[in-house]
């Protein structure tokens, strides 16, 4: 039978304030179960040493917490089924049992899962970081309980398990950071192509990076170097121009195209081409992997 107190008395409004805290107490555990548990160390990790100094100060806090994962998860749901658990008690004594369970069910959806799930979600990394010393406290009481769980979780689930991007996962998110994505990101166009032509070259082959004689810009050993020819090799803008003897498809050694200064040459006259050739040439096969 209900023990009732009427209103304005101290048991009545003890129990008010009783009630309010398991309700924020629910509240938190289970905001903190959504907003701690969706973290990944990889992400955390990231945070600490790379995010912003209010970042990096926050997921240092949180990193020693959520190491064990299994063990956090046990906490909170301990603490979370308990405050629930408790809250129709201490209303019973205030109202009917139907009234209990009614105001109970109202009271936990609303300001116990709905409003902290959906604010830890947004604000998880700093609501974690303040309370991280209250949750250390949490876990060890509850660990007489809670560690032999997850213990059992570890051995039949495995630890945590540390989430890294595939190669492919990885492209895909520096196209997504890229400022030409719309997504805010702040990456440029040449920074992800070059980014992900990096990830990709693995992949790729030299006869992918090759390009047929047939098709490439060469100049032969014997031409004069003049004003005619200088400009010509700027206005194609490679970097590297073959050096062919006779035949273009006897290259000899390469020259400096738009990499090298050439503007103190156009007031000088023709001079041997010869002298400026790099006869250091590597040759690869066709199926040779361009991994660095």
């Amino acid at each position: 039978m209900a023990v009732e107190y009427h209103c304005c008395e101290l048991q009545f409004f003890i129990h008010i304030v009783i009630i309010a805290l398991l309700v924020v107490f629910a509240g938190l555990m289970s905001g903190l179960t959504l907003g701690l548990m969706s973290m990944s160390l990889v992400d955390l990790e990231v945070l600490a040493k790379s995010g912003t100094p209010t970042d990096r100060k926050h997921a240092a806090k949180i990193l020693p917490v959520v190491k064990k994962q299994h063990l956090l998860l046990c906490t909170l749901l301990m603490c979370n089924a308990a405050a629930m658990e408790a809250l129709p008690i201490f209303l019973d004594t205030l109202v009917t049992a139907w009234g209990a369970i009614l105001i109970s069910v109202t009271l936990i959806l609303l300001f116990g899962e709905i409003i902290p799930q959906a604010v830890c979600s947004r604000y998880g990394l700093a609501i974690g970081a303040a309370v991280a010393p209250a949750v250390r406290v949490l876990v060890w009481i509850c660990s007489p309980i809670a560690y032999p769980i997850s213990k059992l979780l570890d051995f039949l689930l495995g630890h945590g398990h540390v989430a890294l991007f595939r190669r492919a996962e990885l492209k895909t998110l520096v196209t997504l950071h890229g400022n030409e994505a719309g997504k805010g990101g702040e990456l440029t166009h040449d920074e992800t192509t070059i980014i992900t032509g990096a990830l990709e070259l693995s992949e790729k082959k030299a006869s992918d990076a090759m390009t047929p004689i047939s098709e490439t810009f060469a100049v032969d050993i014997n031409a004069k170097l003049g004003r005619e020819l200088m400009q010509i090799i700027l206005d194609k803008g490679h970097s590297r121009v073959p050096v062919y003897y006779e035949q273009p498809t006897n290259i000899i050694g390469l020259i400096l195209g738009a990499d090298e200064d050439w503007s103190g040459f156009f007031w000088f006259p023709e001079v041997e081409f010869d002298q400026f050739v790099d006869s250091s040439l590597s040759a690869v096969f066709e199926f040779t992997g361009c991994r660095l």
